[in-house]
């Protein structure tokens, strides 16, 4: 049974896209059936893995609404290796029809139940504020991977994410998890980066990925070839953290799954 992930930070500018699309790159090189949900209407995480977000046919919006099923709307990231659930501006009207609508927090989980037999990991890329969709995407999941940057806003606005994760799971999704916290656009020579990173490491100990993901040009210059790093450039420190950051999240996975199997022996 797969595993559902999403990555959500309400701070915008945090690579949570970058992190979305290229996690599920380097998980398809690991030879792992990945499919990554754009959840934002901006459609970036779309556009990033090669997918042109203005000729779509259908979209996610389609899939929240009821108007059509997820295997009726996923498509082939043309280069990526993985399947992409495509996101356009459409999704606002998702949004603003979600407020009123049944099972309004349930829809994507419901729509997502009977892939998580085909995928070994489903990654959601949420938008970056805590609406109805980032709620869809919280009570569809089972973990949630938080990127952040390193300085003081961030911590600021991490707190208020982990409260309505606390919500939801008292709420909405008992058995949702923190996956784990990710430190991106690292840069070591900052003073203030190292001190925002000890101190998460203080917090949240082991949840902190020890990955560290670099400021990089080529990362940064990916997306507007519609290329994950890997693809782009696979020798840039970039595409080389991404990598060590899905053997990281894959180990994690394994010791999971050994103290479930030891739990139920």
């Amino acid at each position: 049974m797969g595993r559902i992930i999403c990555v959500a930070n309400q701070k915008g500018g945090v690579g949570k896209t970058t992190t979305a699309v290229n996690l599920a790159a380097s998980l398809s090189s690991l030879r792992k059936k990945v499919l990554l949900a754009d959840l934002d209407p901006q459609g970036n995480a779309t556009m990033g893995c090669g997918v042109d977000k203005h000729q779509l046919e259908r979209s996610s919006c389609d899939v929240l609404l009821g108007e059509a099923t997820l295997s009726e709307v996923v498509v082939r990231a043309p280069e990526a290796g993985f399947d992409v659930l495509p996101a356009n501006a459409d999704l606002t009207v998702a949004e603003v029809a979600l407020m009123t609508a049944t099972l309004r927090e349930k829809r994507l989980g419901l729509a997502m139940a009977g892939a998580k037999g085909r995928y070994d990991f489903i990654i959601i890329d949420c938008p970056p504020s805590l609406n109805m969709l980032t709620v869809n995407a919280l009570v569809a999941a089972d973990g949630v991977l938080i990127p952040i940057q390193c300085e003081y806003y961030a911590l600021e606005g991490l707190s208020a994410l982990i409260g309505t994760i606390r919500q939801i799971q008292s709420t909405r999704n008992s058995g949702l998890e923190i996956e784990g916290i990710l430190r991106t656009m690292y840069d070591p020579r900052n003073r203030l980066t190292n001190e925002v990173s000890a101190q998460l490491i203080q917090h949240f100990s082991d949840k902190v990925f020890r990955t560290l993901i670099p400021r990089n040009v080529r990362l940064a210059e990916a997306p507007s070839h519609g290329l994950p790093i890997l693809l782009y450039d696979k020798s840039s420190r970039g595409a080389l953290s991404y990598l060590a950051l899905a053997g990281e999240f894959m180990r994690r996975q394994n010791q999971r799954n050994d103290l479930e199997s030891g739990a139920s022996a």
